[in-house]
Formats: C-alpha cells, sequence, structure tokens
C-alpha cells in the first residue's frame, strides 16, 4: 500500500545564503575568509553566489556589494566574516545600507551578533516588538563599533606616519613590484583593463595607475613603444 498524499512528508525548505567577502586594499588577500563559503554550506545553507571585494568597508559605492543587494530575493541570508566587512561607515550610512538588504527580505547573519530572527517569527504582540527592538539595538551597536575601530585605526595610522615623518624615515607604502609587472605583462599580451584586474585579482583603479605609471615611466627613459605605444585602454 502506497503512502496516502497527506502522509507525505514536506521537503525541508532550502535555507538559500548570498555570502560576501571583503579585504581593503589590493595587496590584501581573501583567502582567509574563502572558509566562510564552506561553514555556510556545512551549516545547511545553499550558497547562491558568493561576492569577493576589495574596497574599504567606508565607501558605500562597492560595487559587489552593490550587486549583491540588488541580486537578494526574499527570504535569503547575508553572510559575512564580521560586520566590519558588510560596513565601516558612519552609523546613519550604515543604518541605510542594511535597511536596502531589509527590504529586498533578507537578513543579516554574522558572527558575533545575536541573531532574534526565529524568535521574533515566534513571537507576537508586545513580545515581538521587544524582541525587534533590541536585534536592532545589537545591530546598532556592532555597526558604531565597526565605525569606531575604523577611525581609531586611521588615526594611529596618521599619527605613525606623522612621527616617522619627523624622524625622517617615512617612505611611504612600498609597491608589490612582483604583482606590478604580472598588471604591464598582461596588459602588452594585449588584455582589456577589465580582463587584466580579473587575472591579477586586482582592482580595476589599480591597473590603470600601474599602467599609467609603467607608460610614464617608458616615456621618460625612453625604454620601447610597449604600453605607451597603444591608442586605447577598453575596459
Amino acid at each position: 500500500m502506497g503512502i496516502p498524499e497527506s502522509a507525505t512528508p514536506a521537503p525541508p525548505l532550502v535555507r538559500a545564503a548570498r555570502v560576501y567577502l571583503r579585504v581593503s586594499t589590493d595587496e590584501q588577500d581573501l583567502a582567509r575568509q574563502e572558509a566562510i563559503v564552506a561553514n555556510a554550506r556545512g551549516a545547511g545553507y545553499y550558497v547562491a553566489a558568493v561576492y569577493r571585494e576589495k574596497a574599504s568597508g567606508a565607501r558605500p559605492d562597492r560595487p559587489e556589494l552593490l550587486r549583491m543587494i540588488d541580486d537578494l530575493q526574499p527570504g535569503e541570508v547575508v553572510i559575512a566574516e564580521k560586520i566590519d566587512r558588510i560596513s565601516r561607515l558612519p552609523l546613519p550610512e550604515a543604518e541605510r545600507l542594511v535597511a536596502a538588504i531589509r527590504a529586498k527580505g533578507a537578513r543579516l547573519v554574522v558572527p558575533g551578533i545575536v541573531d532574534l530572527s526565529d524568535l521574533v517569527a515566534d513571537s507576537s504582540g508586545v513580545a515581538r516588538i521587544v524582541l525587534e527592538a533590541v536585534q536592532d539595538m545589537l545591530l546598532r551597536v556592532a555597526l558604531q563599533t565597526a565605525r569606531d575601530e575604523y577611525e581609531t585605526r586611521r588615526e594611529r595610522q596618521r599619527e605613525g606616519i606623522e612621527i616617522a615623518r619627523r624622524a625622517g624615515r617615512y617612505t611611504g607604502r612600498k609597491p608589490d613590484l612582483a604583482h606590478h609587472r604580472r598588471i604591464i605583462a598582461l596588459r602588452e599580451a594585449g588584455m582589456s583593463i577589465a580582463r587584466t584586474a580579473e587575472l591579477a585579482g586586482c582592482s580595476i583603479a589599480q591597473v590603470k595607475r600601474v599602467t599609467a605609471q609603467h607608460r610614464a615611466k617608458v616615456a621618460a627613459g625612453g625604454g620601447g613603444p610597449g604600453l605607451a605605444s597603444q591608442e586605447s585602454d577598453s575596459v
């Protein structure tokens, strides 16, 4: 005898996630954060997409972040290593960013932030209002802390640079010459700026900057045509 249709167990609900990985500069590596993807799958999430970004968290116009928000579907979650991977923006801007995620029917799942979503869903009336208020407060505190840490780090960097400059020891950030050579090699092989950035694992802005520096050096030294002879930089 077959199982009555009414007794057939319902298929489990699929929990979909979008993972956002970010570092601040081209010199930093995203590899350390890649474990988040495996951890999300291990926790039972279907990972709909992974968004990798090399940009400051203090910028609201990060392309991959904006693309992720645009891609979000109702019921999905956004997973990041820490809240500062999502935002180091001033609190009002950070709250607008979170509101944009929530407006898509999605929510944040970030270690270190207590997630009361399940309790909220099972509650009603005053209890629901209180839980939502607590959740918002915890998130607001985390966002403000991320911004405070960013500003503290920037201030210490400025102080350190000023001390080094006064002592005559400040020489500026040293370029990654091997990385620069790879960018130049790809450009001289005929790769577009966008394709070079993809293959070199850096931003389009850095490709343009390194290319311009190389052209200026070639022009000053008369060291052959190279990139200086190319008429256009198609992205």
